[in-house]
């Protein structure tokens, strides 16, 4: 299993990051789409760390999968192999009101978009002509003056993210990887999540060695009172804020909480962010997140996880204290 940071830092500021997080012993770094690109801090961290580079996630339906194509070719060239192009579907009212962009048919779209993105990977690696044909792409075109060649290093992997059981199956079918939101539970992956993924291997007669699984884990560590107390707020309220989404209910009904989703639905539309964190209590919290000492929250890792991801990304919504994050890191990897 390896072990990957959330890569939140400026542009000016990410060779200092990167290094710094490969200096505690991370594996990997990722992006969101968030406050910035997903994309440009990644060709920072390719040349200033040796850490895997991804992308958790890129959006997927306002881009091009000729855009994907170019942009995973040149970081997969210039770290050397190192990067993994992963990508979601966002919710409706991003999609349409952030974005700008066309909400389809989610699962029909993220299928052809891998596979068109898959068929332009495969023409400039191989030289297989590039005729693809879609309800959502078409891709017929492409003078070899267009064409970057073949990779050395062999082509990235595509991670999508998945929840719903209809997504879940189809990545299992045409994807390299699948990529969990930190808004779940042991009980939901194992009992929804990898029932759902068996389903889609089993329709494309792949097996679970033919599909990674990258978790995102929303984790809280502290060695001190007040580190906890930091740790603690800061999983709350972003539990709060991802639970307020509807799409994300089925976790919570998972464990019959599925009533908590309005309530906090409530109070974003209210405008009351600052109540939010207050409505998680700590069962739900220590359900979803992983909190605790670093030796405890290694236990809890390794008893979740350890037969099921091949990667873990660390989702700390809060001010962390490295040396405490080193330490975590130190205990996972004598569990090995």
């Amino acid at each position: 299993m390896k072990y990957d940071a959330s890569l939140q830092s400026s542009l000016t500021e990410t060779p200092d990051r990167v290094r710094a997080l490969e200096e505690l012993g991370f594996d990997g770094c990722f992006t969101f789409e968030g406050q910035t690109d997903p994309f440009y801090p990644l060709l920072l961290a390719a040349e200033h760390s040796t850490l895997d580079l991804y992308t958790n996630v890129a959006i997927a339906f306002p881009r091009s999968p000729m855009h994907l194509a170019y942009q995973s070719f040149d970081l997969q060239r210039f770290s050397n192999g190192r990067f993994i192009l992963g990508i979601g579907s966002q919710i409706q009212p991003h999609i349409e009101r952030r974005y700008s962009s066309v909400w389809g048919k989610p699962v029909r779209h993220m299928r052809e978009l891998i596979t068109a993105t898959k068929a332009i990977f495969d023409q400039w690696q191989h030289g297989t002509p590039l005729d693809f044909s879609g309800e959502y792409y078409n891709f017929n075109l492409l003078p070899p003056i267009f064409d970057p060649g073949p990779l050395d290093c062999g082509l990235p992997p595509i991670w999508v993210g998945a929840l719903g059981p209809k997504m879940t199956q189809m990545v299992a079918e045409v994807a390299d990887g699948i990529l969990i939101h930190p808004f779940h539970t042991e009980k939901f992956v194992r009992e929804h999540t990898v029932p759902n993924v068996q389903r889609g291997l089993d329709a494309s007669g792949r097996s679970l060695d033919d599909l990674s699984f990258g978790i995102d884990v929303m984790i809280g560590v502290y060695r001190t009172e007040e580190e906890k107390e930091v740790a603690e707020r800061g999983c709350r309220f972003n539990l709060g804020f991802y639970g307020s989404t509807p799409a994300y209910r089925v976790t919570l009904d998972a464990h019959d909480w599925g009533d908590l989703q309005p309530k906090l639905r409530t109070l974003t539309k209210e405008g009351r962010w600052d109540e939010l964190g207050d409505l998680i209590d700590d069962e739900v919290m220590s359900t979803i997140a992983v909190i605790g000492t670093p030796a405890e929250v290694a236990d809890q890792l390794h008893e979740r996880y350890g037969d099921l991801a091949n990667r873990l990304g660390f989702s700390m919504p809060y001010a962390t204290n490295d040396e405490t994050v080193a330490e975590l890191l130190k205990e996972l990897k004598a569990r090995k």
